[in-house]
């Protein structure tokens, strides 16, 4: 019988305490752990090692984890889990600007880390694993390829992150519909609770991108005391509910509005 060998995680952090908590905990969680103290050795071991997601502190010496991020994603589309030293929403933005699939604040529940890296881990192996045909989906001179990850607004290429492009697919395959933060959370992110503050910070870049006006959006409109919708007359959508996969679930805190 064949095994399949336990997931390979990249921990970056020159505090030597922190990076052996954390990787102690996701090696009693079952994952293969790797370790590296600054951004040049991360990048090596990278390349060496293949990791199958990389958890990456923010301040680092020398090369910062913004740069380690741009050069990591470059080489591929390895998921990247952000550790952040402060909780303001410039840091957020920064790390899912260069391509981060998701951030954990400092100080953090080790526990909640692992949840998080397995949840990452299971929606990636979910969208290349899926071997049913996506069909695209078009909308105010929007056309989203699910199977090629790519998107595309008039023509012109839109450079989304993985949790972008999860995002816009989902409110294109909801049109007119209402849907709250705690839904896209759990539908996006496959998180049961979280910090709601992950989904403003998205929605704001995402309308950064698709919109003519971010400052006055006229497809994804904030629904005052619920969330979010997506406005497009006679959009073309496939049949049908969308089923993304499910993750486990963390506590987190409230959300700004956006």
């Amino acid at each position: 019988m064949q095994h399949t060998p336990p997931s390979r995680i990249l921990v970056v952090d020159d505090d030597p305490t922190v990076a052996e908590v954390v990787a102690g905990y996701l090696d009693r969680a079952g994952f293969t752990v790797d370790r590296a103290a600054d951004g040049p050795r991360a990048l090596e071991l990278a390349a060496a090692v293949r990791p199958d997601l990389v958890v990456l502190d923010l301040m680092l010496p020398g090369m910062d984890g913004l740069e380690v991020c741009r050069r990591l994603r470059a080489d591929g589309p390895v998921p990247v889990i952000m550790l952040t030293a402060r909780g303001d929403e410039e840091d957020r933005i920064l790390g899912l600007e260069v391509g981060a699939d998701d951030y954990v604040t400092k100080p953090f529940s080790p526990r909640e880390l692992v949840l998080r890296v397995a949840s990452v881990l299971r929606r990636a192996h979910a969208r290349s694993s899926d071997p049913r045909p996506a069909p695209l989906l078009r909308a105010a001179g929007l056309v989203l390829d699910p199977a090629a990850r790519r998107a595309t607004k008039d023509g012109a290429e839109l450079a989304l992150t993985l949790r972008e492009f999860d995002l816009l697919s989902f409110l294109l395959r909801h049109p007119g519909r209402a849907c709250s933060r705690e839904e896209l959370m759990h539908e996006v992110w496959g998180w049961e609770f979280g910090d709601l503050s992950t989904v403003t910070v998205h929605v704001r870049r995402l309308r950064g991108k698709v919109e003519d006006d971010p400052a006055r959006p006229q497809l994804i409109r904030t629904v005052w005391g619920v969330g979010y919708r997506f406005e497009a007359d006679g959009a073309q959508l496939p049949q049908g509910p969308a089923q993304p996969p499910q993750g486990p679930g963390v506590r987190g805190e409230g959300a700004d509005r956006a």
